[in-house]
């Protein structure tokens, strides 16, 4: 029943009198009308008085519509909210069904990615991908252990604020990290904005990090992890960064969109990462367009806002760079010839697959309201560019947050070499 057929339903129940028996009925069929309602609001749904079946996305990150249990099958879908495309992302826990094998149907595009949902029984502490052979097109099937109290699945595997702050507290003694805060969003969320590497304004080299303008690309944020630990590390590569280097790191650039499971990528009325040209709409993005050119002070030299693309295919599969601007290309290759030359980690970034994204062949200056073609423009940056990090699978290899990480690691490596390069 629709919210309109609800209110009908109320108000003809109001105007016309009734005998008690029917009365009583009524009262009966109208909470659980409710009832049903309330539960369809926030993805929970009970199959029948007796099942203690719950799907739910109660949680920060959650996302999910759940249409139908029936038996042991669960109908559910991505919440776009004010996403104006289709988009794939989700997460939900279930509830009450341990012992029990579910099938989980996707009614809305087939939106689980190549090596199946990332699951985990553990409250979101631990995840790991379920595997593409639990999944029949765009339905997977989870057996939950007999003592599980809940498993959550999702598209991907979640990073939020819980997760930065317990990566922060690994390192709350270091002198070569302060945590600040950007700016407050608009429903009261602070955006953290972190400084890392010499502190003391006489670092050499600057180098601007951006994470999750889009806020379901979780990935990026395992990848930043990697690049934060290298300079915060007891190596020859960390002590370097200490003396040469000052990062300015936002990790939520779209902060209430991680927390509240949002799609983020294609937001309505603007995408945060198309927030850059004109007046922005979005609070970090004007609090970051105005701290950034004082900050600089003609030392930036590189600026990489870390992104995930799309759910599978070519080179979603793919660790690449994105160009849109003719002249950064030549910086761009440098950038990967140099990354392809220090890996060490299990994912292996593709050369072809960044020849493939210079943009700026078919539309040229496309990013003039992006990140990227916003920094650009800042006086002594020598790149400014998109890194894009698979959600499960890079050329074969299997993307986990370690994997992840390691590519940041790698990135880091990159990052020193291009600075000591000095190619303009």
């Amino acid at each position: 029943m629709t919210p309109w057929e609800i209110r009908q339903f109320r108000r003809q129940s109001l105007l016309r009198p009734a005998a008690p028996a029917m009365l009583r009925h009524m009262q009966i069929a109208r909470a659980v009308l409710v009832l049903n309602a309330l539960c369809c609001c926030h993805g929970i749904v009970a199959a029948d008085a007796n099942d203690a079946l719950r799907v739910d996305a109660a949680f920060p990150g959650g996302n999910i519509v759940v249409e139908a249990i029936e038996g042991d099958t669960v109908a559910l879908h991505q919440d776009l909210r004010d996403t104006r495309d289709h988009w794939f992302y989700w997460c939900f826990r279930v509830q009450g069904a341990a012992g029990r094998t579910l099938d989980f149907k996707f009614t809305r595009g087939n939106v689980i990615g190549v090596r199946g949902p990332a699951v985990s029984t553990d409250h979101g502490r631990t995840w790991r991908w379920l595997g593409a052979e639990a999944v029949n097109d765009s339905t997977f099937r989870f057996h939950l252990p007999s003592g599980a109290q809940e498993a959550r699945f999702c598209m991907t595997i979640p990073y939020l604020e819980a997760n930065l702050r317990q990566f922060l507290a690994r390192y709350r003694d270091s002198p070569g990290l302060r945590a600040d805060v950007l700016c407050k969003t608009k429903k009261g969320r602070e955006v953290e904005l972190l400084h890392l590497g010499r502190l003391d304004g006489q670092c050499r080299f600057r180098v601007l990090l951006a994470a999750r303008h889009h806020a379901c690309e979780t990935m990026a944020s395992y990848g930043l992890e990697g690049i934060l630990e290298s300079v915060l590390a007891d190596t020859d590569e960390g002590r370097w960064f200490r003396q040469q280097v000052e990062f300015l790191v936002v990790p939520f650039m779209d902060k209430d969109g991680v927390e509240e499971g949002d799609q983020g990528k294609g937001r309505q009325p603007r995408d945060h990462n198309e927030d850059y040209a004109g007046e922005s709409s979005h609070a970090s993005v004007r609090a970051l367009r105005d701290l950034v050119p004082r900050w600089s002070q003609g030392r930036l030299r590189l600026a990489l806002d870390m992104h995930c693309p799309s759910i599978r295919g070519g080179w979603h599969e793919q660790i690449y760079f994105v160009c849109r601007r003719e002249n950064a290309w030549p910086e761009v290759q440098h950038f990967s010839a140099i990354l392809k030359a220090v890996q060490t980690g299990p994912l292996r970034f593709n050369l072809n697959a960044t020849d493939s994204n210079a943009k700026w062949r078919t539309s040229p200056d496309s990013d003039s309201a992006k990140f990227a073609g916003w920094a650009g423009r800042l006086p002594g940056v020598r790149l400014a560019t998109t890194i894009e990090i698979p959600y499960a699978n890079a050329g074969g290899g299997e993307v986990t947050a370690e994997t992840a990480r390691a590519l940041g690691r790698d990135v880091a490596r990159a990052v020193r070499r291009f600075l000591e390069s000095g190619v303009m």
